[in-house]
């Protein structure tokens, strides 16, 4: 099964400026786009705004097959009451904790890797495994040691043929920098000062699967015949 088409329109509206994008493969259709990127000299809005219509664009490119196996694996788990762990190493790793708090939410037993709680895992229990390049050697590591004792693995990176996603059950493969970084390790870039332009980093991949795994939880929601109502009542009521 392929992704189906899916129209996705964004507009940004100022006074006398609409500016039109149609995702998927075609080209922009309305030139005022590039205009508007090539003569503002609002870096912050211009950044805004490439990254929203590229989480756009993602949204339409991203396998539905894939996305049909997590969920049933998701399904499964939470059915008999596996345990799930979330892995993932700077900003992935918030995105991940963001994405734990709401499985917690639907009625998983999660827990995020890190934490001093973090119970032991085991045979049918679930590593869920975010790495945009799919290289980073800690939660490499971490996925080969839970693959061990039996746990299923779910990734989500950019890199199909990556060594993380070659450790997957079940791989979710969500747009980011089409190149890695010439040192591919994350926490190796941040001890040499590794910088890049525009969307610097992993920003691209993160971001997008910030929204993705958003939507992830609501088709949850639904399959598992939950509502808002059934959330907010696992909401913690005691925060800092």
């Amino acid at each position: 099964m392929t992704a189906q088409y899916i129209e996705a329109r964004f507009i940004y509206k100022q006074p006398n400026i609409c500016i039109y994008r149609e995702a998927v493969d075609n080209p922009a259709k309305d030139t005022s786009y590039q205009v508007f990127l090539s003569t503002n000299e609002e870096t912050f809005r211009k950044s805004m705004i490439n990254i929203a219509s590229y989480i756009l664009e993602a949204a339409s490119k991203i396998s539905s097959e894939q996305v049909s196996k997590a969920v049933s694996l998701l399904i499964e788990v939470y059915k008999e009451r596996k345990k799930v762990l979330v892995i993932g190493a700077g900003r992935s790793g918030l995105v991940g904790r963001a994405f734990a708090l709401r499985l917690l939410h639907l009625g998983y037993h999660v827990n995020v890797l890190g934490d001093t709680i973090v119970p032991p895992i085991g045979k049918g229990d679930l590593v869920i495994a975010i790495s945009g390049s799919g290289r980073t050697r800690l939660i490499v590591t971490a996925a080969e040691a839970a693959k061990t004792v039996g746990a299923r693995i779910m990734g989500i990176t950019s890199f199909p043929d990556s060594p993380l996603a070659q450790l997957c059950e079940v791989v979710i493969v969500v747009p980011g920098r089409t190149k890695v970084a010439r040192e591919e390790d994350y926490f190796m870039r941040q001890i040499l000062g590794i910088h890049e332009p525009l969307a610097p980093l992993g920003t691209l991949f993160e971001d997008t699967a910030m929204v993705f795994l958003d939507g992830l939880v609501v088709e949850l929601m639904e399959r598992l015949g939950l509502k808002e109502e059934d959330l907010e009542k696992r909401h913690a009521n005691i925060e800092i």
